[in-house]
């Protein structure tokens, strides 16, 4: 159950689409001067060096924000993604991308935006819940580090148990409630598919007004590619508007003629958001292409942007 590790994967193709849709979506939520609570219902260690045993083994990263932040790499790089790259190099300041030696997993990007200087009188709380045994203490750990107070709190816990008692989000002063929740497990068992349903489904109910990001890889299994129908299905039925956007990077070309082209782990990954805020179609309209462009690597290479409600 506890042998997927995120820091093996940090900073790959994957990450890259999540995070920069939900930093997008997170820039348009903090334009509104009201309380957000930010919930991370599979949070991983937060914090991850892309110079240890972990990344390097896989080399993920190198095709992914190494890659995209390559000197040449996008031209003009669209809003959300300019955005999104700066943030990643405020975490490793005077150094040059190429030499990038942390990237922030989301509960790190999400205090960074909660904690910038025109957003820290709002009050903002970020609830984070990680179970898995070696994770969860290195949560703590690198949480700990930011000496963020109540503002931040971490929970070794079942995140979708845990999310049931976090909302509705408790109301501001003014009686607004506003809440996004970000879920990524990493599917590796077959229930972790049932169980986001369940968790939109039950969180549409509690809270239909709440804005709901969900990661899933796009690999060949029927709950893959059944559970984006099941979140449209859920959303249509809440009346709620929706967003889906996946990235495929292809199949990497065969090193040398007669070789096989090489299919190193996950090649594909989609988002899908429940009350997206308007301007995100058209920012990620803008990004999307310029991120196939740089990460994209062969055949099946390719995006898509729908959105509906």
């Amino acid at each position: 159950m506890f042998s997927y590790r995120h820091a093996f994967h940090a900073g790959n193709h994957a990450d890259v689409l999540k995070h920069l849709i939900l930093l997008a979506t997170l820039r348009h939520l903090m334009r509104k001067p009201a309380p957000l609570t930010l919930i991370d219902t599979h949070a991983g260690t937060g914090l991850y060096r892309l110079d240890d045993g972990a990344a390097r083994v896989s080399g993920e990263a190198l095709e992914g924000i190494a890659r995209l932040a390559a000197p040449g790499a996008v031209a003009g790089p669209a809003p959300a993604l300019a955005d999104y790259l700066a943030l990643v190099a405020s975490f490793n300041p005077g150094v040059a991308p190429s030499d990038w030696r942390l990237y922030p997993g989301s509960p790190f990007l999400m205090h960074a935006l909660m904690t910038e200087p025109e957003r820290t009188a709002v009050h903002d709380r970020l609830k984070l819940f990680e179970l898995h045994p070696t994770d969860a203490p290195s949560l703590h750990t690198h949480i700990a580090q930011l000496e963020a107070g109540r503002r931040v709190a971490v929970a070794r816990q079942d995140g979708f148990e845990g999310l049931k008692g976090l909302l509705p989000p408790p109301a501001a002063e003014g009686g607004s409630r506003r809440a996004l929740v970000l879920i990524d497990p990493s599917y590796e068992i077959k229930s972790d598919y049932g169980k986001v349903g369940a968790a939109i489904q039950d969180s549409l109910k509690r809270f239909s007004t709440g804005v709901y990001l969900i990661w899933y890889p796009i690999i060949a299994r029927p709950e893959a590619h059944s559970l984006p129908r099941r979140l449209k299905t859920l959303a249509q039925q809440a009346g709620r508007g929706w967003l889906q956007a996946t990235l495929s990077i292809g199949t990497a070309p065969a090193a040398r003629a007669g070789d096989e082209p090489q299919r190193p782990g996950l090649t594909a990954s989609g988002l899908f958001v429940v009350n997206p805020p308007h301007p995100l179609a058209e920012a990620l309209g803008l990004a999307l292409p310029q991120l196939l462009h740089a990460l994209g690597r062969g055949r099946g290479q390719g995006y898509t942007l729908d959105s509906g409600g």
